[in-house]
């Protein structure tokens, strides 16, 4: 697995990864906007509600396959021994992404936990980046 990580990453593991999960974050920030319009908290001029879900349906579909791609690199490459807070929040956010998953299949775009299942993965999409992609960068 680590062969086909190097190779597929031309052998920049690390950048490969930094970009995307600043990728990842990066959506996370617009997902929060979106779900802020979504539900009548912003009112911007230029997007209404349902464009407004719709795009934050969308872009978590992207959100999902790249944490999956890191997850998957993450793992395959580096393995969990030198993970420390990163590996776990890195675990957190795979689980409470698949309840989010599960949360709006069992109850739909109405379910009163999607507030609180998206704040906790912006927190933990952004913990993870900061133990990983901000110590790369210098700024975690």
């Amino acid at each position: 697995m680590e062969d086909a990580i190097e190779s597929l990453t031309r052998g920049n593991v690390a950048e490969v990864k930094v970009v995307l999960a600043s990728v990842i974050v990066a959506l996370a920030v617009y997902q929060l906007v979106l779900a802020a319009v979504s539900y009548g908290k912003l009112r911007p001029r230029f997007l209404e509600s349902g464009p407004a879900t719709w795009a934050h349906r969308a872009s978590g579909d992207t959100i999902l396959v790249l944490a999956v791609l890191v997850a998957l690199a993450c793992i395959g490459f580096y393995g969990f021994e030198e993970g420390g807070a990163h590996a776990v929040f890195g675990c957190l956010v795979l689980a409470v992404l698949a309840a989010k998953v599960l949360a709006v299949r069992l109850g739909g775009s109405s379910s009163r936990l999607l507030p609180w299942i998206g704040a906790a993965l912006f927190v933990l999409f952004t913990a993870t980046w900061l133990t990983s992609a901000g110590d790369f960068l210098g700024v975690g």
